[in-house]
Order: C-alpha cells, then sequence, then structure tokens
C-alpha cells in the first residue's frame, strides 16, 4: 500500500455520521448549567408549498439568529485559549458537567472567595495517584495506526548515534518529492525551507543495486513540555550546539494533533497527516548525518555523531484526539497514549521537560493568548469557572480521567490541567525508565543557565564545548519572554494566587517526592 493509496478515517464511524453529531455550547449566565446542547440537523431540500416555505424559512431565520447569540456568547469565553474543539461534536459527554456539583457559586463574582475554598477543598479531597496504568499491547497499537508502524522500521542503522535507516525511493526522480506534504501546504513560513530541499533533493539520493534509497530519521531526543516554562529558550539555546539539529520548525505538533488532521483547535479537523509528512521535517539533518557517513566510509575523519531534536511542547501532556479516534474504555481513560506509540517505535529515546511553578504557568498561559479584555479580575474569574468545572468532572469519575477528559479540557477558560505535571509523568515512566527523561525548572534556568544546559549536554551525551561556542550558548539573552502589554497588566489578585496554590499543592507535593527534590513544591518561588 502506498502512501497515496493510504487513507485514514474516524473509527467506527463514517463522515456522515460524525458531522450529524451534537455541538456543545458553553452559556455564561446560567449557573446551574453551565452547558447547552444545540442539535444542528442536516436535512435534503424538500418541495414545499409558498406559504409553507416562508413559514418555515422564517423559524430557521429565527433559530439560526438564536444560535449565533449562543456562539458569540460562547466565543467571547473561548477565543482566550483558543480551544476551538469545544465546538466539534465529541461523542464522549459527561453528565457530571451538567451539575455545578454542590459547592454552586456565581461566577461572574470576583468576592466569592469562600465557596470557592470549598471547590479547592472538594478537588484535594478526591485527589488520587495509580501506582501504574494498564498499557497496552503492541497488537493493539499497530492496529489503530498500521501505516505508522509499515514506514518505520524496528532497528536502526548500526554505529549511528541517531535513530535513521535507508528507505528505498521509488517515486519519479523527476518529480516534486514534497508535493502532497501538508507541512509544506498549510505553512506559508515554511515554503522557503522546502522549497530549498526540492533543490537539493536528487542529490542525496543513495545508489545502490540499481536502486535509489534515501535517509530516513527520527528524532534522538524530545523536548515534551511543559507550554510557557521555557522550552523556547531552551530550543533556541540547543539549536546553537555544532552536533545537534533539530526539525525545520520549532514544534511540529504531529504526535498530539497533526497525525489526527488537527492544524488549529479553532477549525476542528482536516486531513490527517502521514508519518511522511513527519519525517520530511528531518531531512536538512538526515544531510548532515548522511555527509558524515559518507566522510567515515571513505576513511576521512568525520565529526562527533549528530543528534535530530524535536520541541513540541504539547507532546507530554495532550491527548485530547483520543476520544474522536480510539475507543471509550469502561473508565473514560484514553486505551492509548501518545507516549505509548512513541515508545513501541523508539524505546531508547530520550526526554527533556521543563517545569515552572504551575500557578504562575497558568497565568502567563492566559496573558499569552489573545484575547481582549484581559485583566486579574478576568483571569480569576476564569480560573473560578474552570475550578467548577473540574470539581464536576470528579463528582463522577477519577481524577485521571478527567485530566485526560476531552470536553472538560476544551471546556474550562484556562488550562488548569497542564500545571499538573505528576499526572503526565507518572503515565510516561510506564513506559519509559528515569534515567530517560530529564526534568528541569524554569526557576533554576533562569538564575543559572550554564548549569542546566551542562545537565542537558549530558543528558544528550555530548561532547565538550569551546569556551566561545559554550559561552554563546549560556549568556545569549532569554527567548519568549512576556510581552510589554501583558506586563502592564500586573500580576494576579492575590487571593486568585492563594486558590490556585491551594489547588496545585497536593500534585506538587507528589511529584516532588517521586523526583526526590522539594524544589518541585515551589513553596519559595520566585517571579519570573
Amino acid at each position: 500500500m502506498t502512501q497515496m493509496d493510504y487513507k485514514y478515517s474516524l473509527l467506527g464511524s463514517v463522515v456522515d455520521d460524525y458531522r450529524k453529531r451534537p455541538l456543545l455550547l458553553q452559556v455564561d449566565d446560567t449557573p446551574m448549567n453551565l452547558f447547552a446542547v444545540l442539535e444542528v440537523k442536516r436535512e435534503a431540500p424538500r418541495r414545499w408549498s409558498t406559504l409553507s416555505c416562508f413559514r418555515k424559512v422564517r423559524v430557521y431565520s429565527f433559530l439560526f439568529g438564536l444560535a449565533v447569540m449562543f456562539l458569540i456568547m460562547a466565543s467571547y469565553i473561548l477565543t482566550g485559549d483558543k480551544k476551538g474543539l469545544i465546538l466539534t461534536p465529541s461523542p464522549y459527554h459527561f453528565s457530571g458537567l451538567v451539575s455545578p456539583g454542590p459547592f454552586a457559586f456565581n461566577l461572574s463574582s470576583v468576592k466569592d472567595y469562600a465557596h470557592i475554598k470549598l471547590v479547592v477543598k472538594s478537588i484535594a479531597s478526591k485527589v488520587e495517584f495509580r501506582s501504574s496504568r494498564q498499557l497496552p499491547e503492541l497488537k493493539g497499537l499497530v492496529n489503530s495506526e498500521p501505516h505508522m508502524f509499515s514506514v518505520i522500521p524496528r532497528k536502526f542503522l548500526p554505529g549511528v548515534k541517531n535513530p535513521c535507516w535507508y528507505e528505498e525511493y521509488t517515486g519519479n526522480i523527476t518529480s516534486d518529492p514534497y508535493r502532497t506534504n501538508l507541512y509544506a501546504r498549510y505553512s506559508r513560513r515554511f515554503r522557503t525551507v522546502f522549497q530549498q530541499l526540492r533543490n537539493t533533493f536528487r542529490e542525496h539520493l543513495f545508489h545502490q543495486d540499481g536502486k535509489l534509497y534515501r535517509l530516513r530519521c527520527l528524532p534522538y531526543f524530545y523536548i515534551i513540555g511543559q507550554p510557557k516554562c521555557g522550552t523556547t529558550d531552551l530550543y533556541d539555546r540547543l539549536r546553537l550546539h555544532p552536533d545537534v539539529k533539530f526539525t525545520t520548525f520549532k514544534e511540529p505538533h504531529w504526535w498530539t494533533r497533526k497525525r489526527f488532521g488537527i492544524i488549529r483547535l479553532s477549525e476542528g479537523f482536516h486531513d490527517r497527516y502521514p508519518v511522511e509528512d513527519y519525517l520530511d521535517l528531518f531531512d536538512q539533518a538526515a544531510y548532515q548525518i548522511q555527509g558524515n557517513l559518507t566522510a567515515n566510509a571513505s576513511g576521512a575523519p568525520g565529526r562527533p555523531s549528530i543528534i535530530i531534536g524535536e520541541a513540541s511542547a504539547s507532546t507530554m501532556w495532550d491527548n485530547n484526539a483520543w476520544v474522536y479516534f480510539y475507543d471509550n474504555t469502561t473508565e473514560g481513560e484514553p486505551p492509548f497514549l501518545i507516549q505509548d506509540f512513541v515508545h513501541a517505535l523508539q524505546p531508547d529515546a530520550r526526554f527533556i521537560v521543563m517545569l515552572r511553578d504551575p500557578v504562575e504557568r497558568l497565568y502567563s498561559d492566559y496573558l499569552y493568548f489573545g484575547i481582549a479584555n484581559k485583566s486579574a479580575e478576568d483571569f480569576h474569574e476564569k480560573v473560578s469557572e474552570s475550578l467548577q468545572l473540574f470539581e464536576g468532572c470528579l463528582m463522577e469519575y477519577t481524577m485521571r480521567s478527567c485530566v485526560y477528559n476531552t470536553t472538560v479540557n476544551n471546556a474550562m477558560p484556562v488550562r488548569l490541567q497542564v500545571g499538573l505535571y505528576i499526572v503526565y509523568l507518572m503515565d510516561w515512566l510506564t513506559v519509559f525508565s528515569r534515567d530517560q527523561i530529564l526534568v528541569l525548572r524554569l526557576e533554576d534556568h533562569a538564575s543559572n543557565r550554564k548549569y542546566t544546559m551542562h545537565r542537558v549536554f549530558d543528558f544528550l551525551n555530548l561532547g565538550p564545548l569551546t569556551k566561545q561556542i559554550e559561552s554563546e550558548i549560556t549568556r545569549s539573552p532569554a527567548s519568549n519572554t512576556r510581552r510589554p502589554a501583558d506586563k502592564n497588566l500586573g500580576p494576579m489578585l492575590p487571593i486568585t494566587k492563594e486558590i490556585l496554590r491551594d489547588f496545585y499543592t497536593p500534585f506538587n507535593e507528589k511529584l516532588a517526592k517521586l523526583l526526590r527534590n522539594d524544589s518541585f513544591l515551589w513553596e519559595n518561588n520566585s517571579k519570573l
């Protein structure tokens, strides 16, 4: 089966059925019912009489206007976090979301402090950490993604540090090898890069026994999270290392989004990106590795082994697409996680996690997205609403199922769940060993970049650097800092910080215990 012949489809549903499912709309001013379900029916046109047609047109116009009003109300809340998937039909709705739980309060009131504290206390009483989860069998993973497993081999080239292999090229040598690549189609910023790859593609083909081969590579390491925790700064510094190469751009988001057809969260689903499109992003680095192999084969001294990195900050936590493509489990938890597939293909891969005080991370996350009327008071209201949604889910389901619940995640105005680091880390450690995951703190990186970068170099088994290159890597200014306009908004309200501190504390305590490092309690957090 060729790439052109292969087509993905939704599991257990045809496209027409998928389009007929209900849309979730959030209602702002209804304290006893946070959600309303608007059923959208698509019927074939019929022959109506003139009078009947006129009456029905008026009815449908009224309903359409009503729907638009609800959409505007919902978008006011949702655009801040770019969670357009809330408007995407979900087959997995939680009845626990219908009721706000026993501690209902006025979401528009900043002063309803006692009630919010009760919600946080209720959440804390339901926090539990399982020792391990039930791992899926390899057969189940292969059956869910047969094309991906048919393209990537189980063994890589010996003597090469980075996972690479030679793939026979059967296409027309005069045609454009990237003509179907969806990254090139939808990402205008990177079309220039793909044009350069087109111009040099043929000269990098390897000839042997009358056949043509191209070198394919996966990353040696992944920077997997978390957002607003300094991953961009780490990425920019690692790019300065002569033996580290990355994809053609920082965040492909293939494992979590693109392979499911998610381009932008506000647009629903598009065509799924096949694994070949993802592998194309490593071609520039693969060419350098290939040059190193050629030099060593000819007896010339080669450079130290080049390694490739990938830096999508969604990889650690974002499993929101699972509910649309995989069968539900009895407890509402995803049967497959991102790390299950990565481990099945790359059991020796390495991962870097950069974490930050989850309270400060959430506020930075809120400020990052371009919503109107941002303020400390607005942030407080969004936090209050998100806490109640999470607590409502916990009334009926386990903590882990609520963390991975797509409906809850898309409904929360702020991404509370991203700061629950321990939940994700424990699940990653069910398939990868502790020495394959390096966990850093942004606070330590900000105060001593040289120390954290040396830890990264050692973790990736990189050779020593000259003092000049090391100085360039460690002394360059920080990347992706807060915008001046956002700084002018000032800090969050003290009561918001206290509420969030209480919410995250039990999760931080478990994280610190797992990592045997009390600094992950963030008790003496320095403001960044």
